[in-house]
């Protein structure tokens, strides 16, 4: 449970840093604006009503506002002659190889003793008669 939650605050904190979070904002707005105006109007007005320009809702214009504000202070991008910055550096262990013993004992057999002998046979029976 500690690593899902992990995942999800990893996710959530992505989102807000990259201003995805902008994005579901005014996804929101555009569901809340369809379903007020379906409610009164056919499906095809209400899509036009929603997504005119003239006639945003108070949450559209919050997420209008927060976009301009944040237009500034966007990630910083390096400058193309600038040095590139390593940030994590992992190195490969070296490889140490092992010498092979040249003479290998034999394994123990693990299977039963192999017989040498002939099997013995019963003398022949005689005729009762």
């Amino acid at each position: 449970m500690t690593r899902r939650m992990a995942q999800i605050s990893l996710f959530c904190a992505w989102l807000c840093a990259s201003g995805a979070m902008l994005d579901v904002a005014q996804v929101v707005a555009w569901t809340h604006m369809f379903a007020g105006y379906a409610r009164t109007e056919s499906v095809i007005q209400a899509a036009r009503n929603t997504f005119d320009p003239a006639k945003p809702c108070a949450l559209c214009r919050a997420v209008s506002k927060a976009r301009h504000a944040s237009d500034g202070h966007g990630p910083a991008i390096p400058n193309a002659g600038s040095e590139k910055m390593v940030l994590i550096l992992e190195r490969a262990a070296p490889f140490v190889g092992a010498r092979v013993p040249a003479d290998w004992q034999e394994a123990p057999s693990l299977g039963a003793p192999a017989r040498m002998a002939d099997v013995p046979v019963p003398p022949p029976r005689g005729r009762l008669a």
